[in-house]
């Protein structure tokens, strides 16, 4: 007999209802907040930043590849990583080749960021087998400017960052060997969605959205939110190429 509680038909019915009921709220309020966050006041970029790309150097604006919207994942991958990305944010990127047919026709380009050097992005694109746009923010201010990234000052001033990285618990310091970095430089990357808008040759920011927040996850996690079992509390990742089975 399954441990988890057994009912009838009937009681099924009447349980779902009433959760039925907590999602149409959710969505209601999930509608509220879609029209806050539209209604966000843009901020223009007048800084000029020079990305890796595997075509070269380009500038924000040329990110955008003819489309009015870029959105951007930021993949914990800084410089100090010698054994790849977060295998988390993998987990999220691995989801997102299936999307670009259908932004791109929607006047959106997606792209990631890192702060990696381009090169090393292009080896790991290459080994995980992606498709859409990896750019580096390697040797720009980039990162920093729009919160992506900590300078080990900001780190270090942030108490759950030093919690962390004093007294990490196991699953982190498995983490840290999964990218071949010390915590107190891995914790440094923030792993967000950005997004910015481009109008009459102008960038300006529009949304950005970080870790824990529900959307930072990869989208692997919402089905498994439907499963009837729970995943375990610690949030351990693996790359799809490194699972232990």
């Amino acid at each position: 007999m399954p441990e988890h509680r057994i009912g009838s038909r009937e009681e099924w019915q009447a349980a779902r209802g009433e959760l039925a009921g907590l999602e149409a709220e959710q969505a209601r309020r999930d509608e509220e907040i879609k029209a806050k966050r539209r209604d966000l006041p843009w901020v223009r970029v007048d800084k000029e930043y020079r990305l890796g790309t595997g075509d070269g150097k380009k500038t924000l604006a040329e990110l955008f590849d003819g489309r009015s919207q870029l959105l951007a994942y930021n993949i914990m991958f800084g410089p100090d990583y010698t054994l790849g990305a977060c295998p988390g944010c993998t987990g999220l990127a691995d989801g997102l080749d299936g999307t670009l047919v259908h932004l791109n026709h929607r006047d959106v380009t997606l792209i990631c960021f890192s702060r990696a050097p381009i090169e090393r992005l292009t080896a790991y694109k290459q080994r995980m087998g992606w498709q859409f746009p990896y750019v580096s923010t390697y040797g720009t201010d980039f990162a920093f400017d729009f919160g992506l990234a900590m300078t080990e000052e900001q780190a270090q001033q942030i108490p759950e960052v030093t919690a962390m990285t004093d007294n990490p618990p196991g699953w982190l310091e498995e983490w840290s060997h999964q990218i071949g970095a010390e915590l107190k430089d891995g914790l440094r990357e923030n792993p967000s969605w950005i997004a910015f808008a481009l109008e009459d040759g102008t960038v300006y920011h529009t949304y950005t959205v970080a870790a824990p927040d529900p959307f930072v996850a990869p989208y692997f996690s919402s089905l498994l939110d439907r499963t009837p079992k729970a995943q375990p509390a610690e949030p351990r990742s693996w790359r799809k190429d490194e699972y232990p089975d």
